[in-house]
């Protein structure tokens, strides 16, 4: 119950690095038991178990290695960073010591094949390389990859007559060539996921500053020119009151007065501008926003009337579960259903926001928070919940008596 928890809290790119991870390190797990199956089909000679059995514990060891090696490898191509030099230099060295202990311990296979010292050292070879894909490019690895069946193939001499070389070196290198790149792929695509992560959430900050940007650039317009004339006129006041003309000293003081008065109801308009929210547009700027988040948006109820006041409180609801969905969770979809319904008796207005990617338990955010407060003062309510992974916003505000057969309008014409 606790690991389905933990994987519904994850957001998808951090679901899909756990599938990568997982995924890699299963693959290299296998390793010893791949060449259990090339030592199965080898015959033995007696005097070579003490290599062979070195070799077997050094391929397991390996293993081991190699899945330390790429689990700090996917972490350093995710967050460019370099790889830590110990584990890949004791990897190496014990890859090395495979390749030894199989030139010892098994004999040479004068058949193509997987069987004999040919394959255990492609073995040893393969799981070294696969290790270290994350920090090397596609031109170094597959000359890697070539290099290794040549070493493997080569290794079968002098049992192995040079025709059958050949064909073996091909064989080995078409599997490597095919094998050693998946691996790449794979954290490449890792890397493209955590990319598209980062550039939602700037898009998201983006949209912040966007916003702080338009609310300071209408205050410095509203009042930077009458706090000018302010100051002008202070001045002159100032200056006629030590010149001992208090008539003409007053007038200005007045003016600057007014000139306060003015700004001040300027400066409030433009807080009450900033502050008040549509619901038609809301809506709009959700529908933007989430697509630009790559989340696919549905809108229900377009047409519902609803009075004026409904509409404002409703947008704000919009407004801050657009938010959370781009902030603060992993969805794909969201529905905003807009909504006219009745209980026990009351007609209410509903704005409901579902979307897909619940990556914890319900929380009460200050936004939240905000939204009852501001929903309270009108009678409605704020209530979320959590499902089968979806999480639902629900707010419900009531409606007047006849407010929306009389007083109410759309979205597009509240």
């Amino acid at each position: 119950m606790r690991m389905v928890d933990s994987w519904r809290r994850r957001t998808g790119p951090e679901r899909f690095e756990t599938y990568t991870r997982w995924t890699l390190y299963l693959l290299l797990g296998f390793v010893p038991l791949l060449a259990a199956s090339v030592i199965g089909t080898t015959e033995l000679d007696e005097e070579r178990v003490v290599a062979f059995t070195a070799y077997a514990g050094l391929v397991t060891l390996e293993a081991g290695l190699a899945i330390l090696v790429i689990r700090q490898g996917v972490t350093a191509f995710r967050d460019s960073t370099p790889l830590p030099r110990g584990p890949v230099v004791l990897l190496l060295a014990v890859a090395g010591a495979a390749v030894v202990a199989a030139m010892l311990g098994l004999p040479p296979a004068a058949d193509m094949g997987w069987a004999g010292r040919g394959g255990a050292v492609l073995v040893a070879l393969a799981t070294c390389l696969f290790a270290v894909t994350p920090v090397l490019t596609s031109p170094v690895l597959l000359p890697l990859a070539l290099a290794a069946s040549a070493v493997a193939a080569l290794a079968n001499r002098p049992a192995m007559d040079w025709p059958l070389v050949v064909p073996t070196f091909m064989l080995f290198g078409v599997v490597m060539v095919a094998i050693t790149p998946s691996f790449r792929i794979s954290v490449w695509m890792l890397g493209v996921v955590w990319e598209q992560e980062r550039t939602r959430q700037l898009h998201a900050r983006l949209a912040v500053a966007e916003e702080r940007l338009r609310f300071s650039r209408d205050l410095h317009d509203v009042v930077g020119r009458a706090l000018s004339a302010i100051a002008l006129k202070s001045e002159l006041g100032a200056e006629l009151s030590r010149r001992g003309q208090g008539e003409r000293a007053a007038e200005q003081m007045l003016e600057v007065r007014e000139l306060a008065g003015d700004s001040l109801r300027e400066v409030r308009a433009v807080v009450a501008g900033y502050r008040q929210a549509d619901l038609a547009t809301e809506v709009a700027g959700a529908r933007s926003v989430l697509r630009s988040a790559g989340v696919r948006t549905r809108v229900i109820g377009e047409d519902t009337a609803l009075p004026p006041r409904v509409q404002s409180a409703l947008a704000w609801v919009v407004r801050e579960g657009a938010t959370n969905v781009v902030r603060h969770s992993a969805a794909t979809t969201c529905t905003i259903d807009v909504a006219v319904v009745e209980e026990g008796g009351q007609r209410l207005g509903q704005l409901t926001v579902v979307n897909d990617g619940v990556t914890g338990p319900p929380s009460t955010g200050s936004g939240l928070v905000g939204l009852s407060e501001r929903l309270s003062g009108l009678g409605g309510t704020v209530t979320t919940e959590s499902s089968g992974g979806s999480f639902t916003l629900r707010a419900r505000v009531p409606l007047g008596r006849g407010d929306v057969d009389a007083g109410g309008g759309t979205m597009g014409a509240p």
